[in-house]
C-alpha cells in the first residue's frame, strides 16, 4: 500500500502504511547516469588501534554504486541510483543523503520488514584498514529486476554497474543483467567497474560472472588484481589490450599511486596520479569512475577523463569518508594552487 501525498512519514521509512514504493519524486528531467546497487551504513573508527569499549567512532554510509552518482552530480550531471534500504535510521540517513546531492532517487524502496546493511570499519594501524560487512539477507540483496524499468534506462547515456551488485544475491545478480539488456537493447553506454569483493565471492565465481558483463560493457574499469580475474596477469598496458579483446571499446586500469592507464584505438594513455597528502584511501576508486564518467558526459576526449578521473581521485583521498571529498566542477582547480586568495 502506497503512501498519500503529503504523508509525514514518506521518505523516512513509513512504517505506517509499510511504504515499498518510490520514496521521493524529482523533477522530471532525465538521469544522463544511472546506477544500481547496495548502501550501507558504516561505523567507522576514527584513531588507530583495536576495537575496545569507548573507542572513538563515527556514523557514514557508504556503496560503490552511490558514490558515483554523488560524484557525478556534483560536477553538474544528473544521476540517479537504484536500490533498497531498511526502514530504519540508516536506511533514513542514505536516502536523506542522496536527496541532498541531488541524486534521483525516486526508484529507490523501503524494505519494512528488513534491516539496511552495516559495515563496521576498523583502523587497526595508521595505514591498514579491516573491515568486517554485515549484508547478506539485509535489504540492499533484495534489489531485483523489479526495481529496473527499461524505458528510463532508455531515456538514459550512460548505465554504471560494479561486480559488487550481481554477488549479492541471485535476485541482484537478475537485476543487473535486466538493466544491462536494457541498456543494449537502446544503445545506451554501460560502464562495468570490476570492483571484486573476495567476501562476496569465489575468484573461479566471480571470473565467470565478471567475463559476461565485461564483454557486453562499452567501459571497463579495473584495477590490475582486479583485472587478473579475467587476462593473464602481466604489464598493465598488455592486461588493458587483453581486456579490451573481451569486448569493450574503452579500458581503464586504475593503478593507485602511479595513476592509471587508458586505451585509445589500441594505443595506451598514462595519466599520473595527482600528488596529495592521502589522509582516508577509501573510496577513492570510486570517485575516478565519477571523473572519468562526468568528463565522458561532457563530450570530453578520454585524455580529459583520465585527468577529471585523477582530480577527483585525489580530492577523495585527501579526505576522511568514501564520499564526502568528491570535488564540484568549480574546486577542480584547488589541487593545481599552492594557496587561495579570497
Amino acid at each position: 500500500m502506497r503512501c498519500e501525498p503529503g504523508h509525514p512519514s514518506c521518505g523516512t521509512g513509513c512504517r505506517d502504511c509499510r511504504i515499498v514504493a518510490p520514496v521521493w519524486r524529482p523533477n522530471t528531467v532525465s538521469a544522463e547516469l544511472i546506477t544500481l546497487g547496495e548502501a550501507l551504513g558504516v561505523v567507522a573508527a576514527t584513531e588507530a588501534g583495536p576495537l575496545a569499549a569507548g573507542a572513538a567512532m563515527r556514523m557514514d554510509f557508504a556503496g560503490a554504486e552511490a558514490t558515483v552518482a554523488i560524484g557525478v552530480s556534483r560536477l553538474g550531471h544528473a544521476s540517479a541510483w537504484i536500490g533498497r534500504v531498511g526502514a530504519d535510521a540508516i536506511g533514513t540517513m542514505v536516502l536523506d543523503r542522496l536527496r541532498a546531492e541531488r541524486v534521483d532517487i525516486s526508484a529507490c524502496r523501503i524494505e519494512p520488514d528488513v534491516s539496511s546493511g552495516l559495515m563496521l570499519r576498523e583502523r587497526r594501524t595508521a595505514d591498514r584498514i579491516r573491515v568486517t560487512y554485515y549484508r547478506k539477507g539485509f535489504a540492499g540483496s533484495r534489489l531485483s529486476p523489479d526495481d529496473i524499468d527499461p524505458a528510463r534506462i532508455a531515456a538514459a547515456r550512460v548505465l554504471h554497474l560494479t561486480g559488487i551488485t550481481p554477488a549479492l544475491s541471485e535476485t541482484a545478480r537478475a537485476a543487473v543483467h535486466f538493466a544491462m539488456d536494457a541498456a543494449v537493447t537502446a544503445g545506451v553506454t554501460v560502464s562495468l567497474d570490476i570492483n571484486y569483493r573476495a567476501a562476496l565471492w569465489s575468484a573461479a565465481d566471480a571470473a565467470a560472472e565478471l567475463g559476461d558483463l565485461v564483454a557486453h560493457s562499452n567501459i571497463v574499469f579495473a584495477g590490475p588484481e582486479e583485472a587478473a580475474l579475467l587476462v593473464p596477469r602481466q604489464a598493465p598496458a598488455e592486461m588493458a589490450k587483453a581486456l579490451a579483446a573481451l569486448g569493450p571499446s574503452q579500458v581503464v586500469l586504475k593503478l593507485g599511486a602511479d595513476g592509471a592507464l587508458a586505451l585509445q584505438d589500441g594505443e595506451p594513455i598514462e595519466q599520473p596520479a595527482v600528488p596529495v597528502t592521502c589522509v582516508d584511501p577509501v573510496g577513492a576508486g570510486d570517485a575516478f569512475v565519477a571523473g572519468y564518467l562526468a568528463a565522458l558526459l561532457d563530450g570530453e576526449s578520454i585524455s580529459a577523463r583520465m585527468r577529471s578521473a585523477a582530480t577527483c581521485g585525489a580530492f577523495a583521498v585527501a579526505g576522511v569518508g568514501d564520499w564526502q571529498g568528491l570535488p564540484t566542477r568549480q574546486e577542480f582547480g584547488l589541487l593545481d594552487a599552492a594557496d587561495i586568495d579570497r
